[in-house]
Parts: C-alpha cells; structure tokens; sequence
C-alpha cells in the first residue's frame, strides 16, 4: 500500500510593487487594513498619522509591536497603513494580519516565526445577527406561562 504523503500548500509570495513596497491586507471583523513595508529608518504612520496617536490603547500598541518584536524588524523597516471600518479592536486585529502578510512578502524566512506566535491566523469572528422574534442575536423575550 502506498502511504499518503501530506504536503503544506506553498504560501503565495508578491514581491514588492514599482516603487519598493511589499503589500499585506488584513481583515478582523468589519475593519480592512492595508498595509505596505519597506526598508528604511522605522516610520510607522495609520491613516498618515503616528501610530502611536492613531492606536491610543497601549493594549493594542503592544499588540500590534508584539509583530514586530517578534521577527526582528523592529526600527529597520518603514510601514504605512491605510485602515478604514469597524473599531479600534477590529482596526487593530487587521493590522497585525496585514503587516505579518506584508513582512512575509519582505522577508519570506519569516514565516515559521510568524505561524508560531498566530499572526498569520485570520479571526474569522464576527458579530452574530439579530434574528427576528426576538430582541438580540441570542436574547429572548421573557416567557410567560399566563
């Protein structure tokens, strides 16, 4: 008998676009982020903003630098982020995707790194819809037996 040998489909690799930039697009719940990197000096602008500015919460700055800490790319490469929907959580969910996607384009020797810490995971959460007949996704009207 013949053993059936399991093989990892190959993760599709872009390299950079005319000008240098290696693209990653992030999705978490309603929340889109594109997201370009490239060499240089460490600028890291959402939304031509600071980062810093546009993700207030410290929670999700370390976050979203836990990416960053963990691939040694920290200061070394220039990001710029345009995200748009959702909140700050599901902003923040997008950009980790999309910037882990956007490093593996960079530096394709990064994505054991990236797959061990669950940045290339996508959140497929999303919130549930109301159904009718009722007041919530899962809330009900109070029964009354009388």
């Amino acid at each position: 008998m013949t053993e059936a040998i399991q093989t990892k489909a190959p993760t599709v690799i872009k390299g950079p676009d005319r000008f240098g930039w290696h693209w990653g697009t992030g999705r978490r719940k309603t929340s889109i982020s594109r997201v370009r990197v490239k060499s240089g000096k460490g600028e890291f602008t959402v939304n031509d903003r600071p980062w810093d500015e546009f993700f207030a919460i410290l929670r999700d700055q370390k976050m979203i630098m836990a990416v960053l800490e963990a691939t040694n790319q920290k200061g070394s490469v220039d990001i710029r982020v345009s995200t748009k929907g959702g909140g700050t959580t599901g902003h923040t969910g997008a950009v980790i995707m999309g910037l882990s996607r956007a490093l593996l384009s960079y530096n394709p020797n990064l994505e054991p790194t990236l797959r061990e810490n669950g940045f290339m995971t996508r959140d497929a959460r999303k919130v549930e819809r109301k159904k009718y007949g009722q007041p919530g996704a899962r809330r009900r009207f109070q029964f009354s037996k009388r």
